[in-house]
């Protein structure tokens, strides 16, 4: 693959600078590894030299279930008649004769070919007749089928007018939605009906540089050496293209997978996203000469289903497309239909390119396709280069609670102010997420286009190329097949691009420290390791004070897989402090697809050097435990959120962890002097005697009765427990589900804020309880401003306990009656101290939002810390103890403590629970992790001093690198139309970079030259002709009818 590590470096220099491991630690601090500056644009007149606004592009995503249709999924592709006799196969064989049922008809381009679903329609379906279909031996899986809803609203921009071409649909403010009223908004208090969203991603789109993003990032090099795209297929998903639109050229095929019965674009947005991958003019794409294949899989209204996206998947897998960009995500990980077949796609060789997603600065904001390893997520950067403060972080959390999410994003790139072709003709400057994402894929599609053997390129390899192929290999031009890592390295005290592994030391008795790692098999679709990964630490950097285990994908696949590598402290270490280092080898194995030889493969062997800071085991005062095991989110399960005065993010997804939305918590608490360890098994897999606090925030879990039983007898040997709940009511929760008049289905929540009876089952033995009691309102404590945000109240307390009670509006009346009374005296607060000699101590709080980054109004840090003062020292806050607000403790006499919710689903979700005749039963309770340690291979060498200096990513002074010696070359582009500005809309009409500066010398030379070869061409023709001897062609005489046929062709013509 010549010129592929250099081209990536010119291209890509800006796009693959930055790589946070779950965000940054300060986005002030988040500047690229990258020595380019970006130089500063003059606005460029528009035509008519007027301005146009720009304008924010802000998108709302949603889904819902569709009532009585499924998605049956098969094992493999089959015709559509033997589909349909396994379907009825399967039923017959439910022995239910009443059954109605028929298949979904599917008018695309795809229905011609075989396929590997069926959309059924099934009348009030039973669980026996979908469990029979599911057991059926070619039927791989029952799936809902989902509606999308998808809002596009264009809002003029906070920043500067910049100029462009002026046309009517860009100088407005413009909405569109669907006309369809949304069934699943938000939850909200001003009405006595309550929607909420099924599927929820709020996308705003990233934010760049402005003007022609193509030459900031140096496209117009590769231009100059004949790379335009061409022979590339790009697929848009989106809502099509107008058939004869000005900027574009090489439209190789339109396709409308929608129940609308046209092929253009009704409202701009896909046309806009084609523009900037591969406009011809103007406001030019990437690559203007790639083959463009546009799916139209969103109507005018912004609706789409699962069934139309894997039908246009399916038919991109046939086309052969090579780069396809996706413009919808949420955090929908487990909707399986659609992420299998995004793996089937990268497992054929499309590299897919998404936005990770518009809702930060919160962490654990990942979209879902983004966020899976094969797919290149996208994240946004500032004009400062610092992180976009809307693009979502980091960590994936679909690994919660048992392991640690992944790296991601995968690159980021300017998303504000880029241009792209209008509706119908001209440019606008838009802003957000779906600009992002079709920047990478326009950069990706021009660096394809350079490769010579396009076997080599593959969603592995060009990921590899962008994160870790910019750089210039010394004396090395060409690609070989190979595996590598991202992250490349492991350094637990490198800030802020290893947070939150560098923001604490590890020490010995601590819970293992994960990291999980992509490894990039660029080498095949399928791989695997080869033996063991094999641990060597560096005995000069006393590496052998540090113990690893390791595990891994059994199969790389698609293109992809994980290696997760636990660290901890080895015991002769307890009291030491220092740097310890070593690496991990790993050894990867693909078939060759090429080679003659049965069973012959490539190899390719990666280092992953790792790096941690040790200390000496804090005390265990000083040692908190977080519980992440009873955390709940969604999906699979429909969890409200906390605070029920948030109308635009109902649900519970951001996975209720220290490192996502509890992350300034977390920085408190170490800032604080702190150690904050993460639980991911049951109560019964931790050693108490080494921390001082448990701390339970928001749970929604149930608990097994070894766990109850366990955490008693811990808290009557010294450990303490603080407890932050949120609101339970099942009246709230029944007028919180929402039915939904499009699928005629009520959505119903699986828990409340917090599962208050599981926690007053969890502290019971010790007289509390929490309340059904909803409230919320502003208060002081302690000369503090607070906020009870959707709390609940605290139901009975032991007598000599210390009760903090506060005036607050009962928000569950409002919510039920439309109402509004204030309570007074509402218990909110507790401390107690167990009578057990030596025994620890408990505090209660009704209400997270506090602490918690989503949804925090007024933070109560420091009422965190006053209560880790008490549980971990003993010493009580005398602004607590002795304050105006203490009331006697309420003995549980006054109401009935909360009751589960009859007929909820929480068994279907619960790592706990399991379904069982009457109610559900809890499991059996799991075994605790166990992990192996690899045996370890100490090597007697220093260790290297940079980690990451050999995949730093460099910029080139291109004035300095000896390009090769390739002829200048210029898109082409169509004649222009009278009163239309330059083809490429420079001044000057010319394109940019150095072609700019030497086309004066070059075109007379290259004029003279091509008149030269024309005439002599002409001269060696006209010399044959005259030296050939001159033949007379036989006459033929033609046959009758042909000669009759020809006669009466005027009045008669054939067919």
């Amino acid at each position: 693959m010549v010129l592929f590590s250099l081209l990536a470096t010119m291209l890509l220099t800006l796009l693959a600078g930055l790589l946070p491991m779950v965000g940054t630690q300060s986005e002030q601090e988040a500047n690229p590894r990258t020595n380019y500056q970006p130089p500063n644009f003059e606005p460029l007149p528009s035509p008519s030299g007027s301005n146009c606004s720009q304008l924010t592009l802000k998108l709302d995503f949603s889904s819902e279930v569709v009532e009585n249709e499924y998605i049956v999924t098969f094992t493999g592709y089959f015709s559509a008649k033997a589909r349909s006799l396994y379907i009825s196969s399967a039923l017959r064989g439910s022995g239910d004769k009443k059954l109605e049922w028929h298949i979904v008809p599917r008018e695309n381009p795809a229905s011609d070919f075989p396929s590997d679903f069926e959309l059924i329609h099934i009348r009030q379906a039973s669980s026996s007749s979908l469990l029979t279909l599911e057991n059926h031996p070619y039927i791989k899986r029952v799936t809902p089928q989902r509606k999308v809803f998808r809002s596009l609203k264009y809002i003029p921009s906070p920043e500067p007018a910049a100029p462009c071409n002026g046309t009517p649909d860009s100088q407005k403010w413009q909405s569109w939605q669907s006309s369809r009223p949304f069934r699943r908004t938000s939850l909200s208090l001003g009405s006595g009906f309550w929607h909420a969203t099924g599927r929820h991603s709020s996308r705003r789109l990233l934010r760049a540089i402005p003007r022609h993003v193509a030459q900031i990032l140096q496209a117009d090099v590769l231009w100059q050496m004949g790379h335009t795209g061409s022979g590339v297929k790009v697929a848009v998903f989106d809502t099509g293209l107008s058939e004869k639109h000005p900027h574009f050229k090489n439209v190789k095929e339109r396709t409308n997978w929608t129940n609308e019965k046209t092929l253009d674009d009704g409202l701009g947005h896909g046309t806009f996203v084609a523009g900037v991958i591969a406009s011809m003019r103007e406001c030019q794409g990437f690559a203007p000469d790639s083959e463009l294949h546009i799916f139209r899989v969103f109507t005018n209204n912004q609706v789409s289903y699962t069934s139309w996206f894997l039908d246009a998947f399916n038919y991109a897998i046939l086309k052969k497309i090579d780069v396809l960009n996706l413009s919808i995500g949420g955090p929908d990980f487990m909707d399986h239909p659609f992420v299998d077949k995004v793996w089937e796609l990268t497992a054929n060789k499309v590299i897919m390119v998404s936005a990770i997603g518009n809702d930060g600065p919160l962490y654990g904001t990942l979209n879902n396709p983004a966020d899976q390893m094969d797919v290149i997520g996208v994240g946004g950067i500032d004009f400062e280069d610092n992180i976009a403060r809307f693009s979502s972080r980091g960590m994936t959390t679909w690994e919660l609670p048992g392991g640690y999410g992944r790296v991601k994003p995968d690159i980021v790139t300017y998303g504000s102010g880029v241009r792209g072709s209008g509706l119908k003709e001209g440019c606008r400057s838009l802003s957000g997420t779906s600009v992002a994402s079709p920047v990478v894929a326009g950069a990706v599609t021009l660096l394809a286009s350079t490769v010579l053997n396009r076997e080599l390129v593959n969603p592995a390899s060009m990921k590899q190329a962008l994160i870790a192929s910019a750089r210039r290999l010394p004396g090395v031009n060409i690609y070989r097949p190979q595996a590598s890592l991202s992250p490349s390295y492991i350094d637990l005290t490198e800030c802020p691009y290893m947070w939150p592994y560098c923001s604490q030391p590890i020490y010995y008795g601590g819970m293992p420290t994960i990291v999980n790692v992509t490894i990039l098999n660029g080498m095949g679709v399928t791989g695997k390791i080869v033996d063991k990964p094999i641990w060597q630490p560096y005995l000069p950097q006393n590496g052998d004070n540090i113990d690893v285990a390791v595990s891994y994908s059994p199969v790389l696949w698609p293109w992809a897989g994980y290696l997760a590598v636990s660290i901890s402290v080895a015991k002769k270490a307890a009291s030491w402090e220092g740097i310890a280092q070593g690496h991990v080898m790993v050894t990867v194995a693909s078939p060759a697809e090429n080679d003659s030889e049965v069973g012959g493969e490539l190899t390719s062997t990666v280092k992953l050097p790792i790096k941690v800071k040790i200390v000496p085991t804090p005390p265990r005062s000083k040692r908190v435990l977080w519980d992440q095991y009873h955390n709940l989110r969604y999906p699979p399960g429909y969890f409200p959120r906390d605070n029920l005065r948030m109308k635009n993010d109902p649900l519970d997804w951001n996975g209720d962890h220290v490192h996502t939305n509890f992350r300034d918590m977390y920085q408190h608490l170490r800032s604080m002097g702190y150690f904050v360890e993460v639980l991911g098994a049951p109560l019964t897999c931790f050693d108490a005697s080494q921390y001082g606090t448990l701390l339970m925030v928001d749970s929604e879990e149930e608990y097994f009765p070894e766990e109850i039983t366990k955490l008693r007898r811990d808290i009557d040997n010294g450990l303490s427990l603080i407890i932050f709940s949120d609101w339970y009511n099942t009246s709230v929760m029944r007028k919180v589900k929402f039915y939904d008049e499009n699928t005629r289905q009520w959505w119903m929540p699986d828990t409340g804020g917090a599962n208050v009876p599981a926690l007053n089952d969890l502290i019971s033995v010790w007289g509390m309880a929490f309340s059904d009691g909803l409230y919320e309102g502003d208060f002081t404590m302690a000369d503090h401003d607070m906020y009870y945000a959707s709390g609940c109240s605290i139901a009975r307390f032991p007598e000599d306990g210390i009760v903090i009670a506060k005036n607050l509006k009962d928000q569950g009346l409002e919510v039920l009656k439309q109402e509004t009374a204030v309570v007074e005296g509402v218990p909110i607060l507790g401390l107690y101290q167990t009578p057990s000699e030596g025994g620890g101590r408990i505090a209660l709080y009704g209400d997270s939002n506090c602490i918690d980054d989503s949804h925090r109004q007024k933070d109560c840090f420091w009422l965190l810390d006053a209560l880790l003062q008490y549980t971990s020292y003993s010493m009580t806050p005398p602004s607590l103890s002795h304050s105006h607000s203490r009331v006697a403790p309420p003995s549980g006499a006054e109401r009935q403590l909360p009751l589960r919710l009859e007929g909820n689903h929480l068994y279907r979700y619960s790592k706990v629970l399991e379904a069982h005749l009457g109610d559900p039963k809890p499991r059996p309770l799991p075994a605790c992790p166990h992990l192996s340690w690899a045996k370890p291979q100490p090597l007697n060498e220093t260790a290297p001093s940079n980690l990451w200096k050999h995949q730093k990513l460099l910029s080139v002074d291109l004035d300095k690198v000896a390009l090769p010696n390739m002829k200048s070359y210029r898109p082409q582009v169509r004649p222009l139309s009278p009163g239309e500005s330059g083809a490429w809309d420079i001044p000057g009409g010319i394109m940019p970079g150095r072609y700019n500066q030497e086309v004066g010398q070059t075109i007379p030379v290259f004029a003279f030259l091509g008149a030269m070869v024309v005439l002599s061409f002409f001269v060696v023709q006209l010399t044959k002709a005259k030296s050939k001897p001159k033949r007379r062609k036989p006459r033929i005489k033609r046959p009758t009818y042909l000669q009759q046929q020809t006669a009466t062709a005027g009045k008669n013509p054939t067919v």
